[in-house]
């Protein structure tokens, strides 16, 4: 649930920067920094496309696949959580690479990426922490399991693997 929140968050900077970058809006508000320097730059566009269009769907997919995890079908899913670790990973890694050129390249920080920057980063940690809980969740189901196998003998009687090759073609009918 809060990985959808920060998501969210997330989405709608992401949608008041792309508004201003297509000229929806005049001008930015900007209380710290030189928003509207970074956003003019020549690298706040990115393989044709605003980076704020980029940026509007990263926050689209992490918020859909943070969604999508809340179902109960998928509530405990390593797949879905490596997904959201690898998604958010990858938003950090963007993050970086653009506070780097705001920084050392284009010398103007804008207020509003460092909050993107910010909240990329916490989608991160929630995403790593949840890997870690639901690895830790199946790790006591799988547990418990072996516990349940132990306590009812299944397959003390199975020496070998071709011995259970051979229970597993023979005929049942035939002793």
């Amino acid at each position: 649930m809060l990985a959808a929140l920060v998501a969210l968050a997330g989405l709608f900077v992401a949608l008041y920067l792309m508004m201003y970058k297509l000229g929806y809006i005049g001008t930015l508000v900007c209380s710290v920094g030189s928003c509207e320097v970074v956003q003019t730059s020549k690298w706040a566009m990115f393989l044709g496309f605003p980076v704020a269009t980029w940026g509007v769907a990263y926050y689209l997919a992490v918020l859909a696949v943070s969604l999508i995890g809340l179902g109960s079908t998928f509530a405990d899913s390593i797949g879905l959580s490596r997904l959201l670790a690898g998604m958010t990973a990858t938003g950090v890694l963007f993050s970086l690479w653009l506070t780097y050129l705001e920084l050392f390249v284009i010398d103007a920080i804008c207020q509003w990426c460092v909050v993107s920057a910010v909240l990329a980063t916490l989608l991160f940690v929630i995403a790593v922490l949840d890997l870690r809980d639901v690895r830790a969740l199946l790790d006591d189901r799988m547990e418990h399991a072996m516990a349940q196998l132990r306590v009812t003998g299944y397959g003390q009687d199975i020496r070998s693997t071709p011995d259970m090759t051979l229970r597993a073609v023979r005929d049942p009918e035939d002793p």
